[in-house]
Parts: C-alpha cells; sequence; structure tokens
C-alpha cells in the first residue's frame, strides 16, 4: 500500500520477513536511508523568464525597485496570462522533475501569478493535473493575493477575493475538480496590509484551507501575531519578524517557513532561525522556487541554512522533513521513516547523511535512489560507478 512496513535493526527484520518475497531487493551496504524531503514554500507554475533581473539585482537595484518598474511579479503575471494551461503544464511538470531528482518527495505549489479569477483558476487546475501525472507528492496553494493587480486597489483586489475567487473554489473543491489545500497572502507594506490580510486569510479558512502565508518579508508588518492569532499552520519568510511574533508563533505551534535562497540572492538580512530554535519555533525549510529566486535544490537550502542561518545539521535536516511536512499539515503521513507512513526515501550514496548538507551542489552524485509510496522513482546510474567523496 506504499507505506513502511517496518523499521529497525537488519536481523530483526530479516526474520519477521523471512516468509516474505519482494519485487525488488536494494543493496544499501555503506549507504545511508533518508526521508524523502519536503519542500514547504514553492512558486513553480509561470512562464516568462526573469533572468535579466538578476542582472539588476547585481548592479544593485532593490526586490520593490525592480517591482516599480514593471519587473518583478508583474512581469511573470503578463506572461503567465497569456501562457496555454497545457505550456504551464508541461514546465511545472519538468520542474518537479528537478526537484525530485534533488530529493524533494513532497513539495508545496503555489499559484499567484495569474492575480485575476481565470488566471488563477488555469495555474490550480495545471497544479491539480501535475498530481495526477508525476510522483511527487503535491501541496495545492492559492496564492491569488501575491500582488496587487494592476488597475485595481489592494481593498478592490481583496474584495474581488472574498466575492468572486474564493466561493468559485469552493464550489470546485466541492465538485472534486481541484484539491486546494492552503490559502497565501503576500502581506506587505505597499501590496496587502494587516487589516486586508486578516480579511483574506479568515476566509479561506472558512472554506476549510489551511492558512500558509507570505509575512514580515521586507518590512515589520506584525504577520506572525496575525498569524498566531487566526490558527495558521505556516508562515513563510519572516527576515522582519518582532521578537513577540515569534513567541507567538512558538505558542500557537505555527511553523516558520524559513527561506534561505530569498534572503541570499536578495541580500537581504537572515531569518532568525537561532532565536526561534531557542523560543520553541517549529523552522521549516523551503526552496522558494521562483522567477526570483531559482534553485530546485533542498540540499543546498540545508547547506544555506547551516551556514547563513546558523543552524546545525540535525536542525536542518528535520526543518527539510518532518518540520517542513507538519508546515503542510502531513507529519501524521510524510517527514519521517516510522511504520505506518507514506515509503518516501532516499538512498544517499554514502555511509554517512551528513554529506548531503556538507556537499554544496553535489546532490547529483550522492542521491542514489528516490522512492516514493515504495516504488522506485529515480535511478542514478552515476552513483554505482563513482565515489561520493
Amino acid at each position: 500500500d506504499g507505506c513502511i512496513k517496518a523499521v529497525g535493526q537488519a536481523d530483526v527484520i530479516r526474520n519477521e520477513f523471512s516468509e516474505a518475497t519482494f519485487e525488488r531487493i536494494i543493496d544499501c551496504s555503506g549507504k545511508c536511508v533518508l526521508p524523502g524531503l519536503v519542500d514547504a514554500h514553492t512558486h513553480p507554475v509561470w512562464a516568462g523568464d526573469r533572468v535579466h533581473e538578476f542582472a539588476m539585482k547585481l548592479a544593485g537595484a532593490s526586490y520593490m525597485e525592480i517591482h516599480q518598474a514593471g519587473g518583478g511579479i508583474h512581469f511573470t503575471v503578463e506572461h503567465t496570462r497569456q501562457a496555454p494551461e497545457d505550456e504551464l503544464l508541461a514546465t511545472l511538470q519538468q520542474r518537479l522533475g528537478r526537484m525530485l531528482r534533488a530529493g524533494s518527495t513532497l513539495v508545496e505549489c503555489k499559484s499567484g501569478y495569474g492575480l485575476d479569477l481565470d488566471s488563477e483558476l488555469k495555474m490550480l487546475r495545471a497544479i491539480e493535473r501535475a498530481r495526477k501525472s508525476t510522483d511527487i507528492g503535491i501541496s495545492s496553494t492559492y496564492c491569488g493575493a501575491h500582488a496587487v493587480p494592476r488597475g485595481k486597489t489592494a481593498a478592490e483586489a481583496t474584495d474581488d477575493i472574498i466575492n468572486n475567487h474564493l466561493p468559485k473554489l469552493k464550489e470546485l473543491q466541492l465538485s472534486g475538480e481541484l484539491h486546494v489545500n492552503n490559502i497565501d497572502v503576500f502581506c506587505e507594506k505597499g501590496v496587502f496590509d494587516l487589516e486586508s490580510t486578516r480579511r483574506i486569510l479568515q476566509a479561506g479558512k472558512d472554506i476549510g484551507l489551511q492558512i500558509n502565508f507570505h509575512g514580515d518579508e521586507l518590512h515589520p508588518m506584525k504577520s506572525a501575531e496575525l498569524g498566531a492569532e487566526l490558527g495558521a499552520r505556516a508562515i513563510s519568510h519572516l527576515e522582519e519578524v518582532s521578537d513577540e511574533g515569534i513567541v507567538a508563533m512558538a505558542r500557537a505551534k505555527c511553523a516558520a517557513v524559513l527561506l534561505p535562497t530569498t534572503a541570499y540572492m536578495l541580500r537581504l538580512k537572515q531569518p532568525q532561525a537561532r532565536k526561534m530554535l531557542e523560543e520553541g519555533v517549529i523552522v521549516a525549510l523551503g526552496s522558494d522556487f521562483n522567477p526570483n529566486a531559482y534553485c530546485f535544490s533542498m540540499p543546498m537550502v540545508m547547506h544555506l541554512a547551516c551556514v547563513n542561518m546558523k543552524m546545525s545539521m540535525n536542525e536542518a535536516l528535520a526543518a527539510a522533513t518532518i518540520n517542513a511536512a507538519y508546515a503542510l499539515g502531513k507529519s501524521d503521513t510524510h517527514g519521517s521513516l516510522e511504520v505506518g507512513k507514506q515509503g518516501d526515501l532516499l538512498i544517499i550514496n554514502s555511509s554517512r547523511w551528513e554529506h548531503l548538507i556538507y556537499q554544496f551542489g553535489g546532490h547529483e552524485a550522492l542521491i542514489n535512489y528516490v522512492i516514493v509510496k515504495g516504488k522506485v522513482v529515480y535511478e542514478n546510474e552515476r552513483c554505482e560507478a563513482m565515489s561520493s567523496y
């Protein structure tokens, strides 16, 4: 049934299953078995390349300067609105394939580059089709409040989402056409303020979506306090979170999804991972894969978390497995090697699992097998021919 039947010492398991026959046996001598990685924050559905903006950033332009010059989210929105659903699905499937080969077996996927109802639904349908056609597990997020659409005020956009987008989403959920798990809002100065964010998140919660939103990234907004109050499952970014917000999240068992790639690429200050961990916050990690932070690799995200956010390797592994699964409401089925949980595993071509973090960008010769629901979905031939050291 795709679930783990036993975990333990080799001789005990050999005795327990001495009569059993198996379709396939993998010799893991000298290797490590780890839970499949969980990427708790991605924006993988979009059209239109933004590589030119990387040059602008390197020359000193800020995120908001690019945004105001017609770049950033709005550039991607224009291209995504024009792209047919099949094209969006094809690029999404390729991106998910790259994530899978880098060890991710469960990925959160957001809409948010449509901003009008038809385009957001097009993105969510592409995510739904990818869920059915790819091996990787998907947690789907409606992120229609990712930016204020051109020609609308934030108040008008908020009303449109609450009165039009969410009722349609509820209808499609009830009919079984879409399965959306989370609601997200970009709570930020000049985007959606605290009150608009509250209204949208509450309306999403009222139709059964988990709250999982962008907060306190570029300016302190008291997003963490709001999320704790609303019973949010997770809040992402948190570079500018307040001390009170950290305490509130710890009390509310609201996960902090930290995105070291974003702070690294935008040259922002790093999220306070150590302070959050000391206060008892559940810290998870995500790649924030999007046109602004083009990274598929959770092993590289873990490495950055250790070096730039001062997390230990054990903390980073927990943040990229069980805690990231918790941030998506899936920690009862995913994120660790336990009997009864889904059989999502990595086999690492090394006798020490730490190589997955230590070798920056080295996962291509390290990840030997990716297994989802007990089936090998990726086998890396290169591992057999080479030492991982």
